[in-house]
């Protein structure tokens, strides 16, 4: 099976941690299981395919664009709402925030299906702005078998 090329790039996130000076932490795991994907792995990996999808849709007007995952806005101005994402259409960069679209599920009944659907719908929003399309007419069948 051929992977897919890496699409979505993290935005500096710390990997591990050094607390008081222990240094980074080991796997939770231990060397016998799987490695655990994190909320941020799991977060960048569904940006990833996403993206993927919509360049396989719209290869012409998403040629060149760059994707990023970001944990948080990193502007001192904040409005009152945070961004779940954010669109340079000069520089044909699309960077969404993990945190603030994360917060949208904060309900206990949310299941992995749902949260990749809040991923999805602000990975369709932010493009759709870039490419000045509606969301829904991205990927007009996709949903179509509800």
């Amino acid at each position: 099976m051929r992977r897919k090329p890496r699409l979505v790039t993290p935005v500096d996130r710390g990997r591990g941690r050094s607390r008081h000076g222990r240094g980074g932490r080991s796997s939770v795991t231990g060397p016998d299981l799987a490695p655990v994907i994190t909320r941020a792995e799991a977060f960048d990996r569904t940006v990833g395919d996403t993206a993927h999808y919509l360049l396989q849709l719209w290869p012409e007007e998403l040629h060149g664009v760059v994707f990023q995952v970001a944990d948080m806005p990193t502007d001192a101005s904040q409005p009152d709402e945070l961004p779940r994402w954010r669109v340079d259409h000069e520089g044909r960069r699309v960077t969404l925030f993990r945190i603030p679209v994360e917060r949208v599920n904060r309900s206990p009944e949310k299941d992995d299906a749902d949260r990749r659907i809040i991923i999805e719908t602000a990975v369709f929003r932010a493009v759709g702005e870039l490419i000045d399309k509606d969301p829904w007419d991205l990927a007009p069948d996709r949903y179509r078998h509800w």
